[in-house]
């Protein structure tokens, strides 16, 4: 039995609902050790200031490519649903049609971002040096992000299509050749931040494109293919309002860094912004499990809500709370003992900006305990369809409670409340996720069978 299938539509035990999410995170994780090659090759080989010159403009890319996050998510939880109620065909057009509304949206703010992206890096704070490495690096980036936003729809749709191991050789893929691009681009080449933005590139290609030939191929075991599609105008607005929360996300997430950059350049110069690029990348790892469990469960949640297998649904709600309190645990004692070792691959040749990062991630790393939990909830709503609850979840986590922790607490602690932050936000958000869990079981009947 353990070298079955699974399909969406089992019932799921603790082994096969792990077996089904694994490659999920496995591919969360990958994502993020690749972004940290990606940082320790600028780090080491260009210097500090390319490395806080490379954080501070990344925000402005993820920001411009979360229509793919915002599509991937809305749309697969509608596309898993459609599956549940057992209409392929129906699903086959809907998961074409927001590939192809994500490729053109995405390409016309790629236009604009490379437009503006000078004024909008001086407007973040960059001169001089740091000025112009942003530039050069932020670019490239702008070319690629039609793929960088197809890659980050295929991770929710290969789970979709009960295809999450090839979902993961994708990434696996994708992050072998950024890797060895970067080692080669920058540190044997010395091709600089071009190099490194060049490698990404190059990898998302691999992730992004690649994995449209094989949905096109329709003599392979996939549930979806892409096929001829139309405009379903309800649908594309639903998948954009079911999915507003991942939107909200990955919005609130980099207008968050673009805030702590801001602070941190007046608190600290340009030693906080490389310390804090150092905690972002190190931090990717943790968030990614969280992340990878919740996006790999949640087409199970959509296909037992669409096909009215509420017991089911209860059943992975109790199973997901549990694991994610023990891998909560598990995650904030272990990143006590990998901090300094990560500190010190990234800056370990600066003394003192080691010390501030060692310092910053210990403080920070508190909130894995709590944001699993705020993580699951968004995407449990979502994944149920309930989009406008998932966003508020999201908005007062990632935007609201962090901005006002940004802005007051270093009024109160100093350089010590901007790490602290993100963990008063997971907090204060975890009582707004208890109270939507526990009030919105009226409506989708999941906390009792």
């Amino acid at each position: 039995m353990s070298k079955q299938r699974i399909q969406l539509s089992d019932h799921f035990t603790y082994p096969r609902l792990l077996r089904f999410v694994l490659p999920c995170i496995g591919t969360m994780l990958f994502t993020s050790i690749y972004g940290i090659v990606d940082g320790l090759c600028v780090s080491n080989f260009v210097g500090k200031t390319a490395f806080a010159a490379v954080n501070l403009i990344m925000p402005l890319p993820m920001l411009l490519g979360t229509i793919g996050f915002m599509l991937g998510t809305g749309g697969s939880a509608i596309v898993g649903i459609t599956l549940g109620e057992g209409d392929q065909k129906k699903a086959d057009r809907y998961f074409t049609l927001f590939l192809l509304a994500a490729l053109v949206s995405v390409s016309v703010l790629a236009v604009l971002g490379i437009v503006f992206l000078r004024p909008i890096a001086v407007l973040l704070g960059a001169k001089g040096e740091l000025l112009d490495y942003a530039v050069r690096y932020g670019r490239i980036l702008m070319v690629s992000l039609p793929t960088f936003a197809l890659q980050n729809m295929f991770q929710s749709f290969f789970v979709t299509a009960e295809k999450p191991h090839l979902g993961f050789w994708f990434t696996v893929g994708a992050g072998c050749t950024n890797m060895v691009l970067d080692v080669l681009m920058v540190g044997v080449w010395g091709w600089g931040v071009e190099g490194a933005a060049i490698a990404t590139f190059i990898s998302q290609l691999v992730g992004g494109v690649l994995p449209v030939f094989y949905f096109i191929d329709r003599s392979n075991t996939s549930r979806l293919h892409l096929c001829q599609t139309k405009v379903y105008g309800g649908v594309l607005r639903d998948a954009c309002i079911n999915g507003s929360s991942e939107l909200m996300t990955n919005l609130s997430m980099s207008l968050v860094n673009i805030l702590y950059n801001f602070q941190l350049l007046r608190l600290a110069g340009e030693n906080g912004v490389a310390a804090y690029g150092v905690i972002m990348y190190a931090a990717f790892l943790f968030v990614a499990v969280f992340v990878g469990y919740a996006v790999g469960s949640a087409p199970i949640v959509s296909f037992h809500y669409g096909a009215r297998n509420h017991a089911e649904v209860h059943n992975l709600y109790r199973k997901s709370l549990r694991l994610i309190a023990v891998v909560a645990v598990t995650l904030t004692l272990a990143s006590m003992f990998i901090i300094p070792c990560v500190a010190r691959v990234f800056v370990g040749y600066d003394a003192e900006l080691l010390a501030l990062t060692s310092r910053a991630f210990r403080l920070y790393a508190l909130s894995f305990l709590i944001m699993g939990f705020n993580v699951y909830a968004s995407s449990f709503f979502t994944a149920l369809g309930d989009g406008v609850t998932s966003a508020l979840i999201s908005f007062l986590r990632t935007l609201a409670f962090q901005v006002i922790a940004i802005l007051l607490l270093p009024m109160l602690l100093g350089i010590d409340g901007i790490w602290l932050a993100v963990t008063a936000a997971e907090l204060a958000a975890l009582a707004v996720s208890a109270a939507m869990l526990l009030t919105k079981d009226k409506v989708f009947h999941y906390r009792k069978v």
